[in-house]
């Protein structure tokens, strides 16, 4: 749709809803023109969608952002947040009109791209393409596998509804082929998207660029799709989200919305310079004329609040779940307790005794095991009663080590499942797990290879800056892994992971440090956590009841020698490496510590005090560890061993040795970098 024919569309519509989009549209550009930042045409390209949605479908209550059935709502397109912020602000929530006056400024509760836990209302946080669709189809699976397990024929607790607007660039990003394909499988029938369909990104018209028949695409996928529809005709759009509440065929839906980008802006409606610049004072006073808007800046009539406001219809609607909660209380009321309980992302009393039980079991045990295979022994103790958490895997479940005994798939039509095969699609898989940790009441993991972290990369540290509690599980964490060779070989990984800002990371040695790697990263409703597993089998490493105790702070002492001169830092299958050095440095007569840091990222948070005396003051020390070594530097190791390249093709020991990730090598090693100290007796 040109500009010109946009416009037309305006002038010709003088409803009150046209009203109710003109004061989205003038909220935007007044915000982005006051930041001189942002981006103001999508705003004004999606005004009639939002006003089609939120003042006639969206169930939502202002004044109780978290109530539990509430419909989401997910801006995958997140650069236009100022839409959803006008919306929040004309719909009553708490953000009064001087936090828009102060959109993208230090502090402010209206960022440049929206943030949950930051704005009201905000249910996610989007700005990297694509992964809010990804977020919305975990909110949406998660409310599936919710009403599941806890609605029952006279009870409906779990009954809402997940809404997603997105646009080009979203389905130009592959995560955006990964979900809703995965999607379509399972049936996720309360899922429903609006694509704002403008034709226009930064770089221009995206036709040169992009030239899917998206209809097309979805309807392959198995999507109930309707549309295209005239995206500034609200009786339209609410016709069309009507239909796919009641006749989606039990599928998700796809509104294609056709839209122009701008729209109301006489001179840039249509272009690529609406897209992400401010319109500037005098254009801002054209399409003030254009559209009829008299207002001044940031000044909204008191007749278009009072049509905007959502909280008498909120509080009906969530006063009327309660109720419904309340008589499903008197009749369920363990389960009751339970379903509040895990929306509150809260763990049973019970759930640190079953933690501590499994780190017990499995460090009794005594064997040697591939941390991967203690892993899912780990599943298998926990798991069952621990009923929140919901695993799969990136096709590699066998690999991965992922399922747990008995457990139940999640299957298109069928009640239940605790296990997601989600295919090759590991990028999906961590954006699908976001939005599951983001909806609540289920804690999320799922596994594949630890080189293959690199594809999900980027919605692992959404995890993180969103501080959600979700489990990756990574195995075949090295060279270790032997013949697949160093396509498959992580070699840079853990150090690079160990980066991003409050991601747990654990490198378990032995089936004991896995179980408590579990352990930890259930019991941590604040961050993300990486688990990354051997394929060979590790091990089991001796200690007593402190010593193990200690495994818990990260990093610790795990083996001493009277008059020690150096320490050998250590992490995973490497431990065992350092371990035998120990022995063969006792035979020299050279005392050294051996220190385990299963998570360095957990024991850079211990006091001063403890990290120092773990270390050692005064030791020479030398970092293993079967990836790059530049990171050790960080603990004043003098030396350091390990793999400054890519892999090799051949069997894991055959690798190792290669490579020199030797006893002998690594005791020559200590060696040299205590005699280089002036601390050599030998």
């Amino acid at each position: 749709m040109s500009s010109d024919s946009t416009a037309r569309v305006l002038r010709g519509n003088p409803t009150y809803a046209s009203r109710s989009a003109n004061a989205i549209r003038a909220l935007a550009m007044d915000a982005v023109q006051a930041a001189k930042s942002g981006h103001p045409g999508a705003p004004m390209g999606m005004a009639e969608m939002g006003v089609a949605l939120w003042q006639r479908h969206l169930r939502h209550d202002p004044t109780d952002p978290h109530w539990p059935d509430r419909d989401r709502f997910v801006l995958s397109n997140g650069h236009a947040s100022m839409f959803l912020y006008a919306l929040l602000h004309l719909t009553g929530y708490e953000l009064p009109i001087e936090e828009l006056k102060r959109f993208r400024q230090l502090g402010s509760k209206t960022p440049g791209h929206p943030e949950v836990d930051v704005t009201p209302g905000v249910e996610t946080t989007t700005g990297p393409l694509g992964q809010g669709l990804a977020n919305a189809v975990g909110m949406a699976l998660a409310e599936k596998l919710l009403a599941d397990e806890f609605n029952t024929d006279e009870h409906r607790i779990v009954d809402h509804r997940t809404y997603c607007f997105l646009g080009d660039g979203c389905l130009m990003e592959g995560i955006s082929h990964e979900v809703c394909s995965l999607a379509g499988v399972l049936k996720l029938d309360k899922l429903v998207c609006l694509y704002d369909s403008n034709g226009i990104s930064i770089d221009g018209e995206v036709r040169h660029w992009f030239g899917d028949d998206t209809p097309a695409r979805f309807g392959a996928y198995g999507w109930n799709v309707v549309g295209p529809v005239d995206g500034h005709d609200v009786d339209a759009l609410d016709a069309a989200i009507e239909g796919a509440k009641s006749d989606s065929g039990g599928r998700p839906t796809m509104i294609v919305c056709d839209t122009t980008i701008g729209a109301g802006s006489p001179n840039r409606g249509g272009t690529g310079k609406a897209h992400g610049e401010a319109l500037g004072e005098d254009e801002i006073a054209a399409t003030r004329k254009e559209i009829g808007w008299d207002e001044p800046a940031f000044s909204i009539p008191d007749d278009l609040y009072a049509e905007w406001d959502a909280k008498p219809a909120g509080a009906k609607a969530s006063a009327a779940w309660r109720e419904r909660m309340d008589a499903y209380r008197k009749a369920h009321p363990e389960r009751a307790d339970a379903f509040e309980r895990r929306m509150r992302g809260e763990l049973a009393e019970d759930a640190q005794s079953i933690l501590d039980g499994a780190v017990d079991e499995l460090a009794g045990r005594g064997e040697k095991i591939a941390s991967r295979k203690a892993s899912q022994q780990t599943l298998d103790v926990i798991a069952p009663l621990i009923p929140e958490l919901l695993g799969g895997s990136a096709d590699l479940t066998g690999s991965n080590n992922t399922d747990f005994e008995n457990v139940q798939k999640v299957r298109a039509g069928e009640m239940g499942g605790r296990h997601i095969n989600y295919g090759v699609r590991e990028f999906g898989m961590a954006g699908i797990m976001n939005g599951i940790a983001l909806h609540g009441g289920l804690v999320p993991f799922g596994g594949t290879f630890l080189t293959f972290s690199d594809y999900s990369r980027n919605a692992i540290r959404m995890a993180a800056l969103m501080k959600r509690r979700v489990i990756h599980v990574f195995t075949h964490d090295s060279i270790g892994l032997g013949e697949d060779g160093p396509t498959h070989q992580s070699v840079e990984h853990a150090a690079a992971l160990r980066l991003i800002p409050n991601l747990e990371l654990w490198r378990p040695c032995d089936a004991a440090e896995t179980a408590r790697a579990w352990a930890s990263a259930v019991a941590d409703a604040t961050r993300p956590s990486a688990l990354l597993l051997t394929r060979q089998g590790l091990p089991a490493q001796e200690r007593d009841a402190r010593t193990s105790a200690n495994v818990a702070r990260g990093g610790y002492t795990l083996s001493d020698r009277d008059g020690a001169v150096a320490a050998i830092l250590a992490t995973g299958s490497e431990v065992g490496l350092a371990m035998d050095a120990q022995a063969l440095l006792d035979e020299r007569g050279v005392a050294a510590r051996v220190v385990s840091i299963p998570s360095s990222t957990l024991f850079d948070r211990q006091e001063a005090s403890y990290r120092e005396g773990v270390l050692g003051e005064g030791l020479v020390r030398v970092g293993v560890e079967a990836g790059v070594t530049k990171w050790w530097g960080q603990y004043g190791c003098a030396a350091a061993m390990g793999v400054d390249t890519f892999g090799e093709s051949a069997p894991g020991p055959e690798v190792f040795e290669h490579f020199g990730l030797t006893a002998s090598n690594l005791a020559d090693l200590v060696e040299r970098a205590v005699a280089g100290a002036g601390g050599a007796d030998s």
